[in-house]
Formats: C-alpha cells, structure tokens, sequence
C-alpha cells in the first residue's frame, strides 16, 4: 500500500486503528491482540532502508494485519469443529459505566479491550452475522463498508483485484441486509430490564411475555463452564430454562450493563462475573440471547 519515505512515524499511533480492524475481523479480542503483536513483529523486522521506503507504514500494517486475520478466519472453522458447544464472539464491558457505578469494577488488561470503540460494529447481533461470511468477504466488508477503506487497498490485503473485492463486500452486505433492523438502545433496554426483573423472580409466565415465541439461546461455555450444547428454541423453553438456572445458582447477581456497546445482563456470583448476555430485540421482544459462560472469553470483564 504505497512507498517511498515514510519512516517509522506514528507506527506505534496504529495500534488502536489495527485492534478495532483486527477485532471486528475475528471476533476474539485476544486473536485480534496476536494478530496485531504480529504484524509489528513483522515491521520492527524489517531492515531499516526497507521502512524508510514504505510511504505509509499504517496503511502496510493494516495490509498485514489484515492478511494475518484472513489467514486466522480461512483456519477458524476447522478448530471450531473442535470446539466445545457453540462459539460466540467474545464480549467487550462499557469500562466507563461500572466506572460510574461505583466501587470495583473489571480490570482486565487495559489493552487491547480499552481500545476497542464500541458501536454498532461490535454488537453481538452484527459479529454474528460476520461470522457467517467467507472470511474474504468479511475483510473486504468489514475495512469498506464499517472503515471506509477503498477496494484500490483492500486489494493489496485480498491479493485480489478491485473489482473482486466490490462484489466481496456487495455479497457480504446481502447478508447483512438480511438481518433485523436494530432496537433502539432505550426501548432496547427497558425489553432487557423486564428480562432481568422477570428471570429475578423466576417467573416463567412473564419470561415468556418478553420473549418471542420464536426466540433462540445460544450459550458459550467452550468445555470451561457449564452451557447448553445446541441452541434452545422458543421462548417457552427458554424461559423454563433460565428459570431452571437461577434454581441451581443461588446468590446469582444480575446487572445491567452494555455490552459490546448494546444493553445486555451480566450474572456475577461474589463479584465474580459468571455470565454475559447478550440480546437481539425486535417489536418489544427478545429474539435472540447469547450467553457467553467460557472463562476465558470473560477475561475483560474479570475483577481485581
């Protein structure tokens, strides 16, 4: 992506821009973190002439860290296949909101998770709808459509030609196109709330009332933390099963907190947060919720 004369200049200023490319792509905060670690390893090993030719070093770094991430997408599917249950993306906490709640809050490393801005990009309902993407096609859409990235550079990340990567992203965008509108955040979260006062006070009946009939659950435990297997369906069924939880957690704490930039729950039992729960809310009901359980996709979220 360019040559001649850029130096080493504001290299280390990428790093933030390269941690919401590379999250977005994959989906994992820690992939995203070895991703980016190793596209500077890769700079900081080239000879020094070699970096003063390159005109703009973070348009190359976005160039590797892109191709490294295409690489990680293209392997992703056959270490799902070994994975253990159903696999989410990992969610991010609003620091600045248990900040203002007061007393002690996740502190897990700072960085990369700080880093990453939370907006519409990273909500659960949208990386979802990533992950059923070719991993070309989730490159050339996430850099254009949600970085504005032309197809003349994400090119030089695909090795393909413009023109390829415009139908890239235009078939990537079919896929999001196909997806529910989003809620609003406030009616959003006042559909979230009844969830959490309902499930509180183990009431199937109004569980089932702020659920869709056709709702779906999607747990995450990954072999760590005890989690459904395949998704359970409907929301009578959800709501007979999230009662059935609180019955075997007592002392389960539920917060409302945003997450990946959206309001969700989060179940904590003596500060330890257990569970983090996402949620997709069409017409004043939750469509879908996914559970992230796995401990070591909580990470972000862990206390000191």
């Amino acid at each position: 992506m360019g040559t001649a004369g850029g130096g080493t200049d504001g290299v280390a200023g990428e790093r933030r821009q390269l941690i919401n490319v590379a999250y977005r792509l994959l989906g994992s905060v820690t992939e995203a973190e070895d991703a980016v670690q190793d596209a500077y390893a890769r700079w900081y090993g080239l000879p020094r002439s070699r970096q003063e030719e390159i005109r703009s070093p973070g348009a190359w770094l976005t160039t590797v860290t892109g191709r490294i991430c295409l690489d990680l997408l293209g392997s992703a599917r056959a270490r799902r296949e070994r994975y253990v249950g159903a696999w989410l993306p990992e969610p991010l906490p609003d620091r600045t909101e248990w900040d203002q709640a007061g007393g002690a809050g996740p502190t897990g490393p700072a960085d990369p998770a700080d880093q990453i801005v939370l907006d519409e990009s990273v909500s659960m309902a949208f990386l979802v709808v990533l992950e059923s993407m070719t991993p070309a096609e989730r490159v050339a859409f996430v850099l254009h459509d949600v970085f504005r990235y032309p197809f003349a550079e994400i090119a030089h990340v695909l090795r393909r030609s413009p023109a390829a990567c415009k139908q890239l992203a235009a078939s990537a965008r079919r896929r999001v196109g196909a997806a529910p509108t989003p809620v609003p955040a406030p009616g959003r979260a006042d559909v979230v709330r009844h969830v959490k006062e309902a499930w509180e006070s183990k009431d199937i009946a109004a569980l089932v009332g702020v659920l869709d009939p056709a709702a779906v659950m999607t747990a995450d435990g990954g072999g760590m933390a005890g989690a459904v297997l395949r998704p359970v369906e409907g929301g009578t069924r959800i709501a007979q099963y999230m009662v059935a939880i609180a019955d075997k957690a007592p002392g389960l704490e539920l917060l409302e907190r945003m997450v990946n930039g959206v309001p969700g729950l989060v179940a904590q039992r003596a500060g330890v947060v257990m569970t983090v729960a996402a949620f997709d809310v069409s017409d004043g009901r939750v469509t879908r919720i996914w559970a992230v359980r796995n401990p070591e996709k909580l990470r972000p979220w862990a206390w000191s």
